[in-house]
């Protein structure tokens, strides 16, 4: 099976030699003796689905689906948007579930690239990742928890900024250790969390029907008109409303802790990318029921001006439900996104020590630890809502080329099994709408894409200083840091192996 080649690592793969792994029923697979340390495959169907939902559906319904209401122009083209961007991320889904079950490795993106165009477009995702997409979102979702979690102290005035930003820096610290510590009491949480910002949903989806039932319609007797319809807008709606689905690859970023992915990946997609589809769009019908446009567009958090208006003195549960999703979205993403760099690290595109596996809890706990801190650096940095701009770019030029991976590798290697083959029409599709929107974007913000296109090509003489040629000095640091890492964090390198 094509892979990652890891001949250009930096660092070698170990810096000792592991012995072969007593049998251990608290710590290994069953059927894993003699077969050293590797990830438990823990994850279940349901807890897909969960970790899916959970981590799409995160503060972005509650506080700002006015995005798509802006370049719209109009609510019914907005309901339009919002209903073609879920089927369009069911294809990418889906797209990605012929990637995932062809390439059963964590990683997704960064493992996908790698093996359709080679090591250095997937050290640039790898870059990119490390610099922009996963510990910018991720500090943005823990202070926006912080910001809704601390309202009610606070419910006319925003919170002190180190009030947010220790909260935030808490539950980071929080999540972090649980990752660390079991990946059961993960899916746990990402359970209890999904089921709770979804019930909160259905408490708006419930309050807007009442209030349609009551006759109040005067907002859906023109529902198409001041719409836009030029290209420029249109993208930039459908930017807003596909950034509202992003997270519908992450399990594919944990295919190896997956039980029997080549049925559980895609149901899992199969299951809850319509009924997240489903839930933003009835959810939207009844902000758009009870919200004038003008009220939406003004809102800093929809759905708190949607719960001060519709549920009186329960009009806490808003602020808490955005809290709620934040911190289940969180707690998903920082699982799946540090199998990321784990996978990066075994390649030899970060150092070694990121790929190690503690023998007890049988996590990556260095990779988490780095994630962690990574993030909180970033906590503390004032201007980081700047780079936040850059993600919907960055995200969809790379789910771009790995899309392309797929039609590539059809081409390049026609024999390899693929447990599920989709249609050729739905990465065409979807390769199309991603070609629109990254073309649409050079048009209507052109220093964004300007600026995240340097981002992404800085990684290139960053490959070629560390990775393709790599200074001594730099190797025998790594070699240092990862045997002092074994040691602290009780830790191996991983033994999985992979045809």
């Amino acid at each position: 099976m094509a892979r990652v080649q890891a001949s250009d690592s930096l660092i070698p793969r170990q810096v000792f030699e592991v012995p072969p792994a007593e049998p251990n029923n608290s710590t290994a697979d069953s059927g894993s003796q003699g077969s050293g340390v590797k990830l438990k495959k823990q994850i279940g169907l349901l807890d897909g689905v969960a970790i899916i939902v959970g981590v799409i559906v995160g503060s972005g319904i509650f506080v700002s689906p006015k995005g798509v209401l802006r370049f719209s122009g109009s609510i019914g083209q907005s309901l339009i948007v919002w209903v073609l961007s879920g089927v369009l991320s069911m294809v990418g889904a889906l797209c990605y579930a012929e990637l995932g079950t062809m390439i059963p490795k964590s990683g997704g993106d960064y493992a996908y690239i790698g093996a359709a165009f080679g090591p250095l477009p997937a050290f640039l995702y790898l870059w990119v990742a490390l610099l922009i997409l996963v510990p910018t979102g991720n500090a943005i979702t823990a202070l926006t928890f912080a910001q809704y979690l601390l309202k009610p102290f606070w419910p006319s005035c925003e919170a002190p900024i180190g009030a947010v930003q220790l909260l935030a820096a808490a539950m980071i610290c929080v999540l972090t250790l649980i990752n660390c510590y079991n990946v059961k009491w993960v899916t746990r949480v990402t359970d209890i969390f999904t089921g709770t910002k979804v019930l909160a949903l259905l408490v708006i989806v419930g309050a807007g029907v009442w209030w349609l039932f009551k006759g109040n319609t005067e907002y859906w007797e023109k529902p198409f008109s001041g719409g836009f319809h030029t290209p420029g807008y249109i993208a930039l709606a459908f930017y807003s409303g596909l950034f509202s689905y992003s997270g519908w690859n992450y399990l594919n970023f944990v295919t190896e802790e997956l039980k029997d992915p080549y049925q559980n990946l895609p149901k899992a997609i199969c299951i809850s990318m319509p009924v997240v589809t489903i839930i933003y769009t009835i959810t939207n019908i009844a902000y758009f029921s009870v919200l004038s446009p003008d009220e939406i567009l003004s809102s800093d958090a929809v759905a708190v001006t949607f719960g001060d208006k519709m549920l009186g003195c329960l009009s806490w549960i808003m602020p808490f439900a955005v809290a709620c999703a934040t911190f289940g979205s969180l707690n998903g993403a920082i699982f799946a996104s540090s199998r990321l760099f784990f996978v990066g690290a075994r390649n030899g595109h970060l150092p070694a020590a990121i790929s190690l596996i503690n023998v007890y809890c049988l996590t990556p706990v260095p990779s988490l630890i780095f994630l962690g801190v990574l993030t909180l650096l970033l906590l503390f940095i004032n201007d980081i809502y700047v780079l936040i701009n850059y993600v919907s770019y960055v995200e969809a030029l790379f789910t771009l080329i790995s899309v392309s991976g797929l039609l590539w590798m059809r081409y390049t290697q026609p024999k390899t099994e693929r447990p599920i083959k989709v249609s050729l029409v739905l990465p065409i599709i979807y390769l199309i709408v991603c070609l629109f929107l990254v073309i649409s974007s050079c048009a209507q913000e052109p220093f964004v894409v300007g600026v995240g296109t340097i981002i992404i090509l800085s990684g290139v003489p960053v490959y070629y200083l560390t990775i393709h040629n790599p200074v001594k000095w730099l190797a025998d640091t790594s070699q240092t840091i990862n045997l002092w890492c074994s040691k602290f964090f009780i830790c191996m390198p991983n033994q999985e192996k992979f045809d």
